[in-house]
């Protein structure tokens, strides 16, 4: 990975470690929500290329009311591309983590399992109308996930392998 003054702009803006953990972060408070024990390292890299790629937040916003899993089965476009874009991102998803870790904003337990920690970011989801949706799609994404349970299911769904 490039050093922070060597990438371009863009790059600075869109994957900073700071909105990026904020992402990561809505997740597992969504996951949370539905399962106390805290979210699966290896699901925490799923989640940015759900969230930041537009067409797979309009697709997931749109269809809140619906299942993550129903989702994806009516609406495959969702996969196209999804493994690339999951594998460019873990860059981005682990300086994230690192920031997050450094803040102390989460746990890890023995079993790789990330908590949240009590009060570490705002209830409040604000921004621009862009940064608002993809906290609310990580946060569905979160839940959706807790849902699941099962990350085997999750990775085969997605076109990922671990």
């Amino acid at each position: 990975m490039k050093r922070w003054d060597e990438r371009p702009v863009e790059i600075r803006n869109l994957f900073n470690p700071g909105f990026c953990g904020l992402i990561l972060m809505r997740a597992l408070c969504g996951y949370e929500e539905e399962d106390e024990r805290g979210m699966p390292f290896s699901l925490m890299l799923l989640v940015l290329p759900l969230c930041l790629h537009k067409r797979s937040r309009e697709i997931l916003q749109a269809g809140n009311r619906s299942y993550l899993l129903k989702l994806v089965a009516i609406h495959p476009e969702l996969l196209v591309g999804f493994a690339r874009r999951t594998s460019d991102l873990l860059p981005y998803a682990f300086e994230a983590l690192g920031f997050l870790m450094q803040m102390g904003l989460f746990t890890v337990d023995a079993q790789g399992r990330l908590k949240a920690v009590p009060d570490g970011i705002r209830k409040s989801v604000t921004g621009t109308a862009e940064t608002v949706s993809c906290q609310r799609v990580a946060r569905f994404v979160g839940k959706e996930f807790a849902r699941v349970g099962d990350r085997s299911t999750l990775y085969m769904t997605m076109g990922v392998r671990p």
